[in-house]
């Protein structure tokens, strides 16, 4: 048992003396004409917590629902009362259904007043989650709009890593049609304004490749510690701009990054002492 435990932390510890490999994130992305999308075409950003398309369809307010709230430009509290009332007339129908001899079909669904603040809960939930989805809507296009897994996994995308406190982004498109080139945005973590860094009106490497599409990279050396959301956009010869992928990377300042090899190295110490501690309280199994 003692071996065993030794042979643990001795595994601990190589894997602790192992090069401390730059932060890496994926993220898909397909040029314009070759979008690749989730099976219900569902924006990366409108997850509500529903688990299928068949609940989602269940919770959600109907177009012409919808159409009346924008139309009278309902407050939350009023979209959620009137959403309210709606259930409710729906649930006290169906518990006055009776048949032939006057009997109900479904007494037990009339409301109490548990299960009206019960629906009134989820009705906010959902409404509240709808807005918040309207307002992502309005700052983002292209493929970003239908961003999925299925990208990400296609092979082509977007990586980002950090070297000596600088980032380092790359993408690949399958195919460009009428591409201009690209332009790189940043803003910082929980903010909303992005600031161009980069486009390819003056950075040459940003000019598209041709109808192929290909590989491109773009070096940011005005980053500074903290949060930083990066996003790519795609230009036509319109000027037409498509939003194809974004992602959120963590700079470390130098004291983090040395923090955390002191920190490796300081696990990799105790586990060579505890490995040995086990061979000299046990020789005969550390032989």
């Amino acid at each position: 048992m003692k071996l065993i435990i030794s042979a643990a932390f001795f595994s601990v510890s190589c894997a602790a003396f192992s090069p401390i490999i730059p932060s890496r994130t994926t993220f898909g992305v397909t040029s314009r004409g070759r979008v690749v999308v989730n099976d219900n075409k569902v924006p990366f950003f409108a997850d509500e917590n529903v688990d299928t398309e068949e609940e989602a369809k269940a919770v959600a307010p109907s177009p012409s629902v919808v159409e009346t709230i924008e139309e009278k430009e309902m407050t939350l509290e009023e979209e959620v009362d009137m959403l309210v009332e709606e259930e409710m007339k729906k649930s006290s129908k169906m518990s006055n259904l009776r048949n032939a001899n006057g009997v109900d079909y479904a007494p037990w669904m009339g409301i109490d007043e548990e299960e009206e603040t019960m629906i009134r809960s989820q009705v906010k939930a959902k409404s509240a989650a709808r807005r918040a989805r309207q307002e992502q809507e309005k700052s983002v296009s292209g493929n970003l709009y239908l961003d999925s897994q299925a990208q990400e996994i296609s092979g082509t995308g977007l990586t980002t890593k950090v070297i000596d406190g600088k980032v380092e982004l790359e993408w690949a498109t399958k195919s460009e049609n009428d591409t201009k080139g690209f332009v790189v945005r940043r803003r910082p973590a929980k903010t909303e304004d992005f600031t161009v860094i980069a486009s390819y009106k003056d950075f040459g490497p940003l000019v598209s490749k041709g109808s192929d599409g290909g590989v491109y990279r773009f070096l940011d050396k005005s980053t500074t510690p903290g949060g930083w959301v990066y996003r790519i956009t795609e230009c036509d010869q319109n000027d037409i701009e498509s939003d194809l992928c974004q992602c959120l990377i963590d700079v470390q300042t130098d004291a983090e990054q040395r923090g955390a090899v002191i920190a490796a190295v300081g696990f990799a110490i105790f586990a060579i002492g505890a490995t040995a501690a086990g061979v000299l309280l046990d020789p005969m199994n550390g032989n």
